[in-house]
């Protein structure tokens, strides 16, 4: 009977722990800990933001993709400097998508693949490449409405007191807060915060949310990174930098290395003009993958790279090597060599056969 209670508290013990993870908010954001109304639960599956820099002034558009079953989400973002917030415009990341696409080029082969007949019923187009009221030791430097987000620009002296000025006034995040904005405190940088929800009530946050403009003065094109610590699930970045020169940044901060898929001078249009200004600019677009959160230790610092060269990512497609009428051109050699081989056979068998006529007469 001991034997049959203790099995029943480890099952319960088990069924406790899974419905404990289901209730558990899901910590991920890229610059700042989103986090949920604690028995909801938000992913964010990847984090694109457009950075402007022009060596004084560095201008953030940020838009989050996000999964879950939360209405509302909240999340703060350190700046080094005094910061002002405004709605982005979405359209900027279909325009930056189009310039940055990779290029597609055909690259042919001449024998037959595990997908091209005789291995596979006959599709012999090759698949493409797989291929962002204030205490004395927190300032309120100004709050607003704008659409569907509540922003909070803040100062603050004491990181423990931003955290309980964030919870009073309805800003959910991690406990431990407090601890990972220490070194920001310590810089006296200043904070953004936000909190956001569906425009229709009842309605899960989910997709692509509205992006926001931060812009701030800095002497350094920095990206705030470190706050992805608190993410429970991996990260996703992509980045698109536009500067004066190619620009890298200068550690992986415990990411894997950030990738480049475009690299070149771009004539802005649109709403890029609006966020470069005129004027050809610089613009460099970079990946990276953040597998264990809890490994990033800083913020991402970017520079200029050795050189301006220019780069496109390229996506090849394999297709089968064919003639008129799509028919394979190793099929055509096959053949070929076939008909050959039996046509000297047959010469062969036809002259030993007139010799052994000769010799008979």
């Amino acid at each position: 009977m001991r034997g049959n209670h203790r099995i029943l508290a480890t099952l319960f013990a088990l069924l406790a722990l899974q419905l404990g993870s289901l209730v558990a908010p899901a910590y991920a954001c890229g610059c700042g800990a989103m986090i949920p109304d604690r028995t909801q639960r938000i992913g964010v599956d990847r984090e694109t933001s457009a950075v402007r820099w022009d060596g004084r002034t560095e201008q953030i558009v940020m838009r989050f993709t996000v999964r879950g079953t939360a209405e509302r989400a909240a999340w703060i973002m350190p700046v080094p400097g005094r910061a002002d917030v405004t709605l982005g415009d979405g359209a900027l990341f279909d325009v930056l998508d189009r310039i940055t696409r990779p290029e597609h080029r055909e690259r042919h082969y001449f024998w037959p693949r595990g997908d091209d007949w005789p291995f596979a019923g006959g599709d012999t187009d090759g698949a493409a490449a797989a291929p962002p009221g204030a205490g004395a030791d927190v300032g309120v430097v100004g709050r607003e409405r704008l659409g569907p987000f509540d922003v909070a620009r803040l100062t603050a002296t004491d990181p423990q007191a931003l955290s309980g000025w964030l919870k009073e006034n309805g800003f959910e995040l991690s406990d431990r807060l407090a601890t990972e904005l220490e070194p920001y405190v310590e810089r006296k940088w200043e904070y953004v915060a936000v909190r956001l929800a569906p425009q229709e009530r009842g309605t899960a946050l989910h997709g692509r949310l509205d992006p926001l403009r931060i812009s701030f003065a800095s002497d350094r094109l920095v990206y705030p990174m470190r706050l992805s610590r608190l993410a429970q699930s991996p990260q996703s970045l992509g980045l698109y930098v536009l500067a004066d020169h190619r620009m890298e940044p200068r550690t992986d901060i415990g990411g894997r290395p950030p990738e480049v898929r475009f690299a070149g001078a771009v004539e802005p249009e649109g709403p890029l003009a609006d966020l470069a200004g005129p004027g050809k600019v610089y613009l460099t677009a970079l990946d990276q993958e953040f597998p264990v959160p809890s490994l990033i230790d800083g913020d991402h610092e970017l520079r200029a790279a050795p050189s301006d060269a220019p780069y496109r990512e390229v996506v090849f497609e394999d297709r089968l090597l064919t003639v008129a009428g799509g028919v394979p051109l190793w099929l055509l050699a096959v053949s070929g060599v076939l008909v050959a081989a039996v046509g000297s056979v047959v010469a062969i068998r036809v002259r030993r056969g007139g010799t052994g006529v000769r010799s008979a007469a």
